[in-house]
């Protein structure tokens, strides 16, 4: 039957875009209607949809030898296991996700030193301990089972919540007074299976490949041909990984060269115009599924 590694994708709201990760990487997961066995092509992997919550006491038991969750969840099941990898990409964007502390915006309470005596309601009951601790405030800590924007004022003081942009809690009637943790995504491994030569072998082969893929998230490859006379004032403001790539045109080798280039997709609609009037004609741009540095 050969060697199997346990690949854990987390369920829910970082399903979508992990899936989407994967296939950049070359991974193709397809999740069957009611199944939580994802099929994957490739022979040596077999797949599991676990909660990020659950996932990494799951990997520290060695259900499963690789999962992917929050650093968060790491901290909040003080769970002993490998970070192979820091991956930044949460379910709306390429940043970190933040948990805040929050109160109703006509609340009294301004900063942490203010929860003294408070009740505050979070999923992340550990997390929440360990800030109130480390900020000598004492306060009541419940388990919240969802909703829980809407605890406050009746049910809660406050509360320490999960946020990428704010706008829950704003439409909530909620301002942030703390941050308590910023989290990303982190690929972990079991302890045991990360010292096991195949599977290691294989962990870094994954890893590799899809921080390859989140590395081209955010680039796109630039194309043009110029005139070898314009070149010195195109690579003033061509920027690239390392150097732009110049070569001859075939049976023009001593007028013309192209360049090859990768950038940032964001400067690449203030970047056209300009390279276009130094010169560079045939742009083209393309994207790209993995930058491997």
């Amino acid at each position: 039957m050969g060697n199997k590694l346990k690949l854990g994708i987390p369920k829910g709201s970082l399903q979508e875009s992990t899936i989407k990760m994967f296939k950049k990487a070359g991974f193709s997961i397809r999740v069957q209607e009611r199944s939580y066995y994802p099929s994957i092509n490739d022979d040596e992997m077999e797949c599991i949809l676990i909660r990020a919550q659950e996932m990494a006491r799951y990997v520290e038991e060695g259900v499963i030898d690789l999962g992917l969750t929050g650093y968060d969840w790491i901290k909040e099941n003080n769970a002993d296991v490998e970070e192979v990898a820091n991956l930044i990409y949460a379910k709306s964007g390429l940043r970190p996700i933040r948990w805040v502390a929050a109160v109703p915006n006509d609340s009294d309470i301004k900063s942490v030193k203010d929860l003294e005596g408070k009740k505050i309601a979070t999923e992340a009951v550990n997390i929440t301990k360990q800030y109130l601790k480390d900020n000598k405030v004492n306060a009541d800590v419940e388990f919240s089972w969802g909703a829980t924007e809407a605890k406050p004022p009746k049910l809660a003081d406050a509360i320490v919540e999960i946020t990428e942009s704010g706008s829950s809690l704003r439409a909530n009637n909620l301002r942030i007074i703390d941050i308590v943790l910023e989290s990303t995504t982190r690929l972990i491994a079991n302890k045991g299976s990360y010292e096991d030569e195949w599977k290691k072998q294989k962990i870094e082969q994954i890893s590799l490949l899809l921080k390859a893929a989140l590395a081209a998230e955010e680039k796109v490859g630039l194309k043009m041909n110029i005139e070898k006379k314009y070149l010195r004032e195109l690579l003033k403001i061509l920027p690239a990984l390392r150097q732009p790539t110049v070569s001859p045109l075939a049976n023009n080798e001593s007028e013309w060269v192209a360049v090859d280039t990768i950038v940032d997709e964001k400067r690449v609609r203030e970047l056209i115009p300009s390279l276009k009037s130094t010169g560079a004609t045939g742009i083209v741009e393309y994207s790209l599924n993995k930058v491997v540095e």
